[in-house]
């Protein structure tokens, strides 16, 4: 076996909010203005190292649109975190965060890591959702809080780096691994435990 921990992480939020931008970016480090929408649900793979630990992350990023929600749901199963999205420049998307919230309380059993991203930072003309009312709203729901851009590349790779963080938090004093088909129970995090990045995700 060439990993310590296996996780499955969903990204979920309105279409058009760049959720394929930011997760091609961060395991191909590629960005395309192409805009497809996704359908349904799609799946990658990235391995990271943190310390001496070898991380496998299993990326689902899933469809926005509402006539996919009722396929989606089953894919909340088993996943350990779960990034919120919105686009900064769409206040749409923005008040949409609260219904993807709730979606995650009905259709999760695992109490996974949640962390809201403001993608399209790089957008500042556009911009109609400020820096502070996002993090108003993530300190509210008792989440962390970053504004990413898949264009630039800004806090992309910090965005998983806080997610995995926080991940090995709760599991790494659990067990050796974590298979996605058979979860272990959430464990609290524990505060004492120090970690490169500020983790606000108990």
């Amino acid at each position: 076996m060439d990993y310590d921990y296996i996780f499955k992480i969903l990204l979920i939020g309105d279409s058009g909010v760049g959720k394929s931008s930011v997760l091609l970016r961060f395991v191909d480090d590629v960005f395309s203005d192409s805009y497809v929408a996704s359908i349904g649900v799609d799946f990658r793979v990235r391995t990271v190292k943190v310390g001496d630990k070898i991380v496998k992350l299993h990326l689902w990023d899933t469809a926005g649109q509402e006539r996919f929600r009722s396929i989606i749901t089953q894919f909340y199963r088993g996943s350990r975190g779960i990034f919120v999205m919105y686009d900064v420049t769409n206040r749409d998307s923005f008040n949409s965060v609260q219904m993807w919230l709730k979606d995650i309380e009905n259709f999760t059993t695992e109490d996974p890591v949640r962390l809201l991203i403001g993608n399209k930072a790089d957008l500042a003309s556009r911009r109609v959702i400020p820096f502070q009312l996002g993090k108003q709203l993530a300190e509210t729901v008792g989440m962390p809080f970053i504004e990413t851009s898949a264009k630039s590349s800004q806090n992309v790779d910090a965005a998983f780096q806080i997610m995995v963080d926080c991940l090995l938090g709760r599991f790494e004093d659990v067990s050796h691994n974590e298979i996605d088909d058979k979860p272990l129970p959430p464990v609290p995090v524990d505060p004492t435990v120090k970690r490169k990045l500020s983790c606000p995700c108990s």
